[in-house]
């Protein structure tokens, strides 16, 4: 993987650096290590209170992989994931520009709305078009219909079907596509000078799990799976099998079969699972 370089500007926000294929870029994001609380407030108040860029630097890149998460919950859109990853980032790098470390919220609880804003903007502004002029016939009447628009008010029904006429659609297309161009996109997120008193941003109910949540819960189910591993191999031969085929292989085998197979009594085969259960409870939770 190539070296990365991220700069980050008052008024210009960069993230360069990363390159290679879009699962390599995934892979390596996932691999920069998580801060503590500790570490998050020190790095943010480095970069507000010293404008320190490369406290901003590691603050974005540590928060990378919830970026993938959010933008991965977007894929149903039909855009590429690099390019909502892409525009998640700037979303991001907006959130530590703006957080305010005194507020007593994590990063990435304040970030995801940043991230998920840009994500909105974009999928709205490739999506809609799409869904605007989707045939050919819609996409002639939809730069023929415009230009129409520019010099007439709301359509007659005489003005209708001459349009309908010239261009070889239906009436029910010109209005239905005349209602389309005449559709306002609400802002997600509107600045108070826009005269909006509530925005979407908040009354939209998200169902989603909270991204932190989630990348928390995959890391400790990779560290957990680690964890097993190493305790299992602590354990001899004959106890490592006895536990793994009753306990970890999806066809369980029975006391008795164990047995048959060790030479010993099916009574001595629990015995010995139930203290490799008591060691490997000690070895996975310690203390």
């Amino acid at each position: 993987m190539t070296s990365t370089a991220l700069a980050i500007r008052p008024n210009d926000l960069v993230l360069t650096g990363l390159t290679g294929s879009l699962d390599q870029y995934i892979q390596a994001v996932g691999g920069i290590p998580l801060l503590t609380p500790t570490e998050e407030q020190a790095l943010a108040r480095r970069f507000r209170d010293e404008n320190d860029l490369d406290a901003a630097r590691e603050l974005v890149l540590a928060h990378l992989r919830f970026v993938v998460h959010i933008a991965r919950s977007y894929s149903g859109y039909g855009l590429p994931l690099g390019d909502l990853i892409q525009e998640g980032n700037i979303g991001l790098m907006k959130a530590v520009k703006r957080f305010d470390p005194d507020q007593g919220v994590r990063l990435v609880s304040y970030a995801v709305h940043w991230i998920r804003a840009e994500i909105h903007e974009f999928v709205l502004r490739n999506w809609r078009l799409v869904k605007v002029a989707t045939t050919k016939a819609q996409r002639k009447l939809f730069f023929n219909l415009r230009k129409a628009k520019s010099q007439l008010g709301w359509l007659s029904h005489d003005e209708t079907k001459a349009v309908a006429d010239d261009l070889g659609v239906t009436t029910k297309e010109v209005s239905e596509m005349e209602k389309r161009l005449a559709a306002r996109d609400l802002s997600y997120d509107p600045a108070p000078s826009d005269g909006d008193d509530y925005s979407p941003v908040a009354y939209l109910a998200s169902h989603e799990p909270d991204p932190a949540t989630a990348v928390e819960a995959e890391d400790w189910q990779a560290q957990t799976r680690l964890k097993l591993t190493e305790s299992l191999g602590s354990l001899d031969a004959r106890t490592r099998d006895i536990i793994q085929r009753r306990w970890l292989n999806e066809d369980k085998a029975t006391l008795h079969e164990l047995a048959a197979e060790h030479g010993v009594s099916a009574e001595r085969v629990r015995q010995i699972e139930a203290a490799a259960l008591k060691k490997l409870r000690g070895l996975m939770v310690p203390g």
